[in-house]
């Protein structure tokens, strides 16, 4: 096993170097370059922006660039920000943690209720419950995540007043945990929504899948209970593509928290990109971009060790 994690582990240097390159690319490609703020200030002189670039480095090739960047992410050395100078590397952590709070309870919410629904839509399946199920999955599946949230925002926030429409904590007021829950229901409703309709889909279809195996026929010709037979034997069988979806839909995590975070003003990484590309913040960007590529390949195999451990039949060596 610690082979096999080691193997991978290997092979993500390759995923990761390729992945800053191409970001590194991308950013100086951008129209104005990272110096695109600065050139666009009518107060700021050719020969002020000349200066920038020798302080920045802008000057050297770009692939000389890349490998001081490249160096100094190794070594913890992330650079400073554009503006205020900070080091990026405090700058994305102080973030972090309201990105995982927010992407941990939508993706808790989505696994309970999507499985839920998914193994009720498999065991009565063709019900009006399963119709229901399937209609609903349809819907959250064909409207975008922006929409959600300000129909959200608009009903329980504007219309009824029931919660809040945005941030973490209410302005100046006791940050509790009372309040923190009220101000984390609707982001993670919003987010854990298309999720719990990818989640539910794929339930139904792997249970479907299992509960039409022979050992299912068996345990019911034993006269086993509904209940034993679901978690003592089909539950097992039918988690190994569930613990794969969990690790592909990271990316999607991601994404959704910066639409989420975005319009419902949480301080998170979300937050932090919408905020750092409006400003041109490219070591910002470039750093959350490393983050969320680190998270993504940890996240895979993660759920592929998982699968490793829980089916025998899957070899690691």
């Amino acid at each position: 096993m610690f082979k096999y994690i080691g193997r991978r582990l290997l092979q993500a240097i390759p995923l990761l170097v390729g992945v800053s390159i191409l970001a590194f690319a991308m950013m100086h490609l951008a129209p104005g370059g990272p110096l695109a703020v600065y050139t666009l200030n009518p107060t700021i002189t050719a020969q002020d922006i000349e200066r920038i670039k020798t302080v920045f480095g802008l000057d050297q090739p770009i692939y000389i660039q890349y490998a001081k960047w490249a160096w100094g992410m190794f070594t913890g050395d992330w650079g400073n920000t554009f503006f205020g100078g900070r080091p990026v590397f405090n700058v994305i952590m102080e973030r972090v943690p309201a990105t995982f709070l927010l992407m941990g309870s939508g993706m808790a919410v989505a696994v309970l209720l999507g499985m839920f629904i998914g193994i009720l839509g498999a065991f009565k399946r063709y019900s009006i419950f399963d119709y229901l199920a399937t209609t609903g999955a349809m819907v959250a599946l064909s409207f975008p995540t922006f929409w959600f949230g300000l129909m959200a925002i608009f009903i329980f926030s504007l219309k009824l007043g029931w919660l809040p429409s945005g941030g973490m904590y209410t302005l100046g007021g006791e940050e509790d945990i009372l309040d923190l829950l009220r101000h984390m229901i609707l982001p993670t409703m919003v987010l854990a929504l298309v999720l719990v309709a990818q989640w539910s889909r794929y339930t139904r279809s792997s249970f479907l899948e299992v509960i039409h195996q022979d050992y299912i026929r068996t345990a019911r010709s034993k006269g086993l209970s509904g209940s034993r037979i679901l978690f003592r034997h089909a539950y097992p069988n039918a988690l190994a593509p569930l613990i794969a979806l969990a690790g592909v839909q990271l990316p999607w995590l991601f994404s959704g928290a910066l639409v989420t975070e975005t319009i419902f003003g949480w301080p998170g990484m979300g937050r932090l990109f919408v905020d750092a590309l409006t400003m041109k913040e490219y070591p910002v960007l470039m750093g959350m971009v490393m983050v969320t590529a680190i998270a993504v390949i940890l996240g895979n195999l993660l759920a592929d060790t998982v699968n490793a451990l829980l089916d025998p039949r899957i070899r690691v060596d």
